[in-house]
């Protein structure tokens, strides 16, 4: 008769050795010499019955992929659909990668130049890059290429967000050395392609502030890690 056993007990972070716990190893050796789901570890704290912290990581990293921007735009609800993951463990991770974007964005200069599409994407990427719906934005130049002034124009969904002319050109006004224009949108969806809407739109905003002795210098599509020029792609004046 065969005899059952029972299965042996799920490891606990304080059953590996000293050099493997994330806590005591980021003491002895510094926070660089942690993996990512070591960190993640550290943030939730403690595992869960069948599973430690460490594993409860592992599997949330192996969700995206390990993908860090992706576990970035996951939300407090996203996360607590994560079994091991409850409120107070999602908001401490959100509030954790939000910390890591704020301080992307604070590298940024207050008035830095942008004189070309890498660099308006450079300061774009940590402001709209990860979000989980889609935002328009405004950013007035004087004729040194410096950023005098940042407008968020309008926020939307995941799908779009409506740019009206009057508003940003009434922003863009409002700074009297203003001389060019860079438009700015992200897509959630990560694909960096603008859409037909998006083409008509850029055009239309071009040939408009012309008329207001303004020049768009460019329209940059943020998706992630990835952006779209309308300038380096020939499409802002396609008739010139």
């Amino acid at each position: 008769m065969k005899t059952y056993t029972s299965p042996p007990p799920a490891l606990r972070i304080k059953d590996l050795g000293v050099g493997d716990q994330p806590r005591e190893k980021l003491m002895a050796l510094g926070a660089r010499a942690l993996s990512d789901a070591e960190i993640v570890a550290i943030l939730l704290g403690s595992g869960i019955p069948g599973a430690s912290a460490l594993e409860v990581a592992r599997r949330l990293l192996l969700s995206v992929n390990h993908n860090l921007h992706d576990l970035a735009r996951c939300e407090v609800t996203d996360l607590r659909r994560f079994a091991g993951i409850g409120r107070v463990r999602a908001i401490r991770l959100v509030a954790a990668l939000e910390l890591g974007r704020r301080r992307e964005a604070a590298a940024v200069k207050e008035k830095p130049y942008l004189g070309n599409s890498e660099q308006s994407f450079a300061y774009l990427r940590p402001l709209i890059g990860d979000l989980p719906h889609e935002e328009f934005h405004l950013l007035c130049l004087n004729r040194a290429n410096r950023l005098l002034g940042h407008h968020l124009i309008s926020r939307g969904g995941v799908t779009g967000t409506v740019a009206d002319a009057k508003t940003i050109f009434r922003a863009a006004l409002g700074h009297g050395s203003a001389t060019s224009l860079v438009l700015a949108h992200n897509h959630p969806s990560g694909q960096p392609f603008p859409s037909l809407a998006d083409i008509q739109l850029t055009r239309k905003l071009a040939e408009g502030a012309r008329s207001l002795d303004l020049y768009v210098l460019d329209h940059i599509i943020v998706a992630n890690r990835e952006y779209y020029s309308f300038a380096d792609n020939g499409a802002l004046y396609p008739e010139e």
